[in-house]
């Protein structure tokens, strides 16, 4: 089956039958335009880099930061809707959003995705630093860009390299409260990072018709159930490991480690579950598709919890590009002492 030129065909047709303007809308139409559960899970993921951030932000400040985060990751969704109007009126799964329904044009999703992006960046680096910023940029022009209109309709491996978008909002958060990097908001990333193709192709492997109608090279589409499973279980590993990071570097406890050592053991046997059956049975599909989300929430949310009491010395780059040195114990005790307020989240 030729995925990119069936795509196209469709796409063609559609886009000329599309209205320019589609005339009658509601905010709701606009909500439902940022992709609102994507947009939680970015929302959530930044807010546990912002929490285990040596450096701590006023309320006001942590607000702004999450709301401006919050707005880039639905100027994403936006943009990505309106990039992909011709094939999500293909799919069954996406035939009910705004565009393919005739509720909001393109053009309309397009200008509202751009002032959306541009509102958050500016919001981001008014109230925060500049680093964080242009990250937030970068994460919504990879997405865009590098993953929508790009790898998605052209690679199997779409959902593993246009990742990197999704992982990025722990760090978002950490260079808003720190100005920099670190090693800890990096194993985050790491992590949703191999997180999100066990994820998604859990999904994709009950919506083959659909993305092979599509055009959507996906991986079960393109190398079949049985690949598709083995790299599900692959990746399941991987991120057992990757999960046990923070553990191991001394940034999370005891507590955490057994947690993420129960839940990853879950996730391998959902997986292997699945690699058994050849893909040919769709509940063990869908069980580990809605055990990985619990998965990233109970781990994040125990990583919150569990992070303020461990001694984790690090490195971060300050403004001017100078090493400086912390540990969480610092970061506890000068929370403490200012008695302030903390800061406390599937679609492709």
């Amino acid at each position: 089956m030729n995925v990119k030129s069936t795509a196209g065909q469709l796409g063609e047709r559609r886009s000329r039958s599309a209205p320019v303007l589609a005339g009658r809308w509601n905010v709701s139409d606009f909500v439902a335009l940022t992709k609102p559960r994507v947009m939680m899970l970015s929302v959530f993921a930044a807010l546990v880099g912002l929490s285990i951030a040596p450096s701590r932000l006023d309320p006001l400040t942590a607000f702004v930061a999450i709301l401006a985060i919050a707005a880039g990751a639905g100027a994403a969704g936006a943009l990505n809707m309106w990039y992909d109007a011709d094939i999500d009126a293909i799919m069954s799964r996406t035939a009910m959003r705004p565009i393919p329904r005739g509720k909001v044009s393109r053009f309309e999703a397009l200008a509202f995705g751009l002032l959306l992006g541009g509102f958050a960046v500016a919001a981001l680096a008014s109230a925060t630093n500049l680093t964080a910023a242009t990250l937030l940029a970068g994460t919504i022009l990879f997405y865009v860009v590098v993953y929508t209109a790009w790898l998605k309709r052209v690679t199997s491996q779409n959902i593993v390299i246009g990742g990197a978008a999704g992982a990025l909002p722990p760090v978002i958060g950490w260079a808003a409260a720190t100005g920099g990097a670190g090693l800890e908001p990096l194993t985050l990333f790491l992590i949703i990072f191999l997180w999100t193709p066990p994820h998604f192709w859990a999904l994709a492997l009950n919506r083959i018709d659909d993305y092979a109608r599509a055009g959507v090279p996906m991986l079960p589409v393109v190398a079949g159930r049985d690949a598709t499973t083995r790299q599900i279980l692959v990746y399941s590993g991987l991120l057992v490991l990757a999960s046990e990071l923070p553990w191991l570097l001394g940034s999370a406890g005891t507590a955490y480690g057994v947690i993420a050592a129960i839940c990853g053991a879950v996730f391998v046997l959902l997986a292997r579950e699945l690699d058994r059956s050849h893909g040919a049975d769709r509940r063990a599909a869908h069980r580990l598709f809605l055990f990985s989300i619990s998965y990233l929430f109970v781990l994040f949310a125990v990583l919150m919890i569990d992070h303020g009491g461990r001694s984790f010395p690090s490195m971060r780059w300050s403004h001017d590009g100078r090493a400086v040195g912390s540990t969480h114990g610092q970061f506890l005790s000068d929370a403490v002492s200012s008695a302030g307020c903390t800061v406390n989240f599937s679609e492709v």
